[in-house]
């Protein structure tokens, strides 16, 4: 018998937002921050599946079983001269990692982003993330010279009202 693992990808749905909820809750807890979620099924379901999506989602599969998955839109890089694909998150579950399935969503990205005619593929990382190796194995290079920076909470109020 094969031990290669049946994986599957498709895209995500409204009905799927529960699940979809449910393995940020996991990313947030990988990655430490899990008292920053306030993210919730409604707003997921709107956000996500809405009349206006803010940005896509697609599930992998692994054997039958929800494995991880990816969330993405578009941005858009004023030097290459068109839009890019910014990826949010995208998430593997532990029993999963190793089996391809973080590959498969990558390639699902990058497929979808030829298919778009898209200038690039980006998404920002944890330092200590041991994944880092995995992405630089693909041959995506880390931009050690960029900072990134966040406007949350009260200084983004501030500066809205303002």
């Amino acid at each position: 018998m094969s031990s290669e693992r049946e994986i599957s990808i498709r895209r995500a749905s409204a009905d799927d937002a529960r699940l979809v909820l449910q393995m940020i809750g996991e990313l947030a807890e990988f990655e430490r921050i899990a008292h920053e979620l306030v993210a919730t099924e409604q707003t997921i379901r709107e956000n996500l599946f809405g009349e206006r999506p803010a940005a896509e989602v697609i599930l992998a599969e692994c054997d039958g079983a929800p494995a991880g998955f990816a969330v993405y839109f578009n941005n858009f890089s004023t030097f290459v001269g068109r839009p890019g694909l910014y990826i949010e998150d995208l998430y593997v579950r532990p029993e999963y990692r190793g089996s391809g399935v973080g590959k498969a969503l990558f390639k699902r990205c990058a497929k979808t982003a030829a298919a778009r005619n898209l200038g690039r593929v980006e998404w920002a990382v944890l330092e200590w993330n041991p994944a880092r190796s995995f992405y630089e194995h693909l041959g995506a290079a880390p931009m050690d010279d960029w900072v990134l920076y966040r406007l949350t909470g009260e200084a983004f109020k501030k500066l809205s009202d303002s």
